[in-house]
């Protein structure tokens, strides 16, 4: 700050520059930053919403010997450990062949897709 003639104060041009460079600079580090965080959030609630399926489905074979294939498991498989749905994610249960069955997970909110296959046990990310 520099104190000119007659009492006055106040930042010079150059001052100000700099502030709003440096500010520019921590935006720039920290928007992709935010947008990462964002997108691992959503990953989890699909990765969440896959398990709470699986369980379901686990249940519902127990129950009745056999799998069930649905694009609606908060519905279908309500009796079968209350299947909550995330805001924004899309489910579907394929089955495969007799003794299995695939959990796919889509959100509007990113483009991956998180993929549980009941034969090997894994859950994958695309």
């Amino acid at each position: 700050m520099v104190e000119r003639r007659g009492g006055q104060k106040g930042f010079t041009l150059v001052e100000l520059m700099i502030v709003v460079a440096i500010i520019g600079i921590l935006a720039a580090i920290a928007i992709p930053q935010f947008a990462a965080y964002r997108e691992r959030g959503y990953i989890a609630s699909m990765q969440s919403d896959t398990n709470a399926v699986r369980i379901a489905e686990e249940a519902y074979f127990v129950q009745n010997n056999a799998y069930i294939a649905t694009t609606d498991p908060k519905t279908d498989l309500s009796a079968f450990g209350g299947v909550t749905v995330s805001a924004g994610n899309s489910i579907t249960v394929a089955l495969v062949g007799t003794t299995g069955y695939t959990v796919t997970v889509t959100s509007d909110k990113t483009a991956k897709t998180v993929v549980y296959t009941s034969a090997d046990g894994t859950t994958t990310t695309n």
